[in-house]
């Protein structure tokens, strides 16, 4: 693999084809282009595309999805890494666009799973990915190579360069894929803004990259039901600068950890006000260092203070950057709010400003913590038109639309959003002038494939899964799993206790019943009880048979689940436990024994 500078990437000849592209073709690995998503369509998040041609393929991105609420105990949600296990030897590239945790969170859990040479990542990107693989001792399992818009990869098949986009993270890139069928545009992570905090999009490569012509475009659909262009950086850089002007008290700002221009955007207001800056959150205090190492905070460290010192200074000569803007429970904010915070407690007279808006999923956390606050006396202010304390990083419809018009693609496939967001793209990019045949919307494990320039959905589909992740076990938690847990929280746990004698058969006293999180046993007692016999009398009748402890646990569960249901209309995980008696336990062992030693000797 070559690794040179250029402004740009050079296209390759594309031969014409001898028969028209219909979709009844069947593919050709060998000589057709595939493109296919193993995680981030239909969804928001675990973005994972992969360009397939003969031996070769090229990973666009790798990142995690954060669980629904009703997905408990799971900590991030990965994709499938099945297919791309299998082929691992085609890999040549992991290429990151932008340090966000929907395109890097995976990337740990990847490198458990197979192995590749390199991973190619612009400059912050870089410095996230290697605080995460120094956290889990990864570090030697793959080479981290830096990477900019002048940048150029080179395989056997594929040639790569990359344009500057604006996000809301520094180093934000889009990327040009050169195939022996055709150009992909992929665009990342992007929004428009004419007035940017730090670096701006590079307009004149993006038109230049549509006037060689592309093939297909591949686009971010996050905002694509938001009409017009979104709100500058700038804009709420002003307006986050106001409101520090104007709290009297105590200030506790929270946004988006991996939003480090907004952080350095705060940290900047508050600096500017007087007062002194403390971080709280192991990801914000992660994301501060990070950019102050690299130079995109530029906040010296003498406007820091420890926890220590927060209250040896006047209110107002404070603000608190922390985590928690999404409601998460364990956030420093939400910690803070419950009053079970180490070092802060709210005091009548601190503002609050939420600089983030809440995403699908998190309104209820993030309005909990909201009312908390409140609650316990504190000045809290949202993001709204009047107060335009946050922007999105994503583009809203007249920027896919100057999007769709600087890169002019042949073929149009949104990426990166719920079903309904791409959808919303496709009517975007079909006002735009491309043909309504021409757009595809795919789901994951869809495989797009490019031939002489044209495209067609392929009939074959790539394997694809969400993969559970609980802790560091990326083996994955069963959809059984998922629903056990589910059911506990909502039906809560019986278990039945039941000591017999096997030798003769015989049940040696009554079941005894314990409940955890399905009734309150004081206020229960009579159902309990009733639901004992119950038991007893099921388990007599059986015992009066041969049987096995398999069949006696199956006897409780189909006696006692309908009695439960009947009288509560809930459905409780029964766990039926058997103790046999000691005696009989010795005397089953020691019959096992002599079993054994007549088999010797026989």
């Amino acid at each position: 693999m070559k690794e040179v500078n250029s402004t740009g990437a050079k296209a390759r000849k594309v031969k014409k084809s001898e028969v028209p592209v219909t979709k009844e073709h069947k593919m050709n690995p060998r000589t057709d282009t595939q493109i296919y998503a193993l995680g981030g369509l239909g969804e928001v998040g675990k973005n994972m595309y992969c360009i397939e041609h003969d031996n070769e393929i090229i990973i666009i991105d790798s990142g995690v999805r954060f669980p629904e609420e009703n997905l408990l105990g799971v900590d991030y949600v990965i994709p499938d890494y099945s297919y791309i296990t299998k082929n691992q030897a085609k890999i040549k590239a992991l290429i990151i666009t932008h340090g966000h945790e929907d395109h890097i969170g995976g990337i740990p859990f990847l490198l458990q799973t197979l192995r590749f040479d390199k991973i190619y990542a612009p400059r912050f990107a870089c410095a996230l990915i290697n605080k995460k693989l120094e956290e889990r001792k990864l570090t030697k399992a793959c080479k981290l190579v830096e990477i900019n818009d002048e940048t150029r990869i080179s395989t056997k098949n594929f040639s790569v360069g990359f344009f500057n986009t604006v996000h809301s993270i520094p180093d934000s890139l889009g990327v040009l894929i050169n195939t022996p069928n055709g150009r992909i545009v992929h665009t990342g992570d992007f929004k428009f803004d004419l007035t940017p905090i730090g670096s701006n999009s590079d307009y004149q490569k993006m038109a230049y990259i549509g006037q060689i012509g592309v093939t297909v475009l591949l686009s971010d659909s996050t905002n694509s039901g938001v009409a017009g262009f979104s709100i500058s950086e700038k804009k709420v850089a002003q307006a986050i600068l106001e409101q520090t002007r104007k709290t009297p008290g105590r200030l506790l700002v929270s946004t988006f950890a991996s939003n480090v221009l907004r952080v350095g955007q705060i940290l900047e207001a508050a600096v500017a006000c007087g007062r002194k800056v403390a971080v709280f959150g192991r990801s914000m205090e992660n994301v501060v260092e990070i950019g102050q190492k690299l130079g995109t905070i530029k906040i010296d460290k003498s406007h820091f203070i420890t926890p220590a010192e927060l209250n040896t200074l006047p209110a107002n000569k404070v603000c608190i950057v922390c985590t928690g803007s999404q409601g998460e429970p364990l956030a420093a904010l939400s910690r803070i709010a419950n009053g079970t915070h180490r070092f802060i407690k709210i005091i009548p007279g601190d503002t609050v400003i939420f600089s983030s808006s809440p995403i699908p999923g998190n309104t209820n956390s993030v309005g909990a913590v909201v009312n908390q606050l409140t609650r316990v006396g504190a000045n809290v202010l949202v993001n709204s038109p009047l107060t335009s304390l946050h922007t999105t990083g994503h583009a809203s419809q007249e920027e896919q639309k100057l999007m769709l018009q600087l890169i002019k693609p042949k073929y149009f496939m949104p990426i990166h959003g719920e079903y309904k967001m791409l959808v919303q793209h496709t009517e975007t990019a079909v006002e735009t002038g491309v043909p309504r045949e021409n757009c595809f919307i795919c789901s994951n494990g869809d495989v797009l494939v490019m031939r002489n320039g044209e495209c067609f959905l392929s009939d074959e589909r790539i394997q694809t899964d969400d993969i559970y992740v609980d802790g560091n076990d990326i083996s994955g938690l069963s959809t059984s799993v998922i629903k056990d847990r589910q059911l506990l929280a909502d039906n809560g746990l019986v278990a039945v206790i039941v000591t017999i004698d096997s030798r003769y058969n015989k049940i040696l006293c009554r079941p005894n019943i314990v409940s955890r999180g399905f009734v309150f046993i004081k206020e229960s007692q009579t159902l309990l009880k009733e639901a004992e016999v119950v038991v007893y009398e099921s388990l007599k009748k059986k015992m009066e048979e041969r049987t096995t402890f398999g069949e006696l646990k199956n006897c409780i569960r189909s006696s006692l689940e309908p009695f439960l249901y009947k009288k509560t209309n809930r459905n409780p995980i029964v766990i039926p436990v058997i103790l046999n008696q000691k005696a009989a336990m010795q005397a089953m062992q020691a019959n096992a024994k002599k079993r054994i030693s007549k088999t010797k000797e026989a």
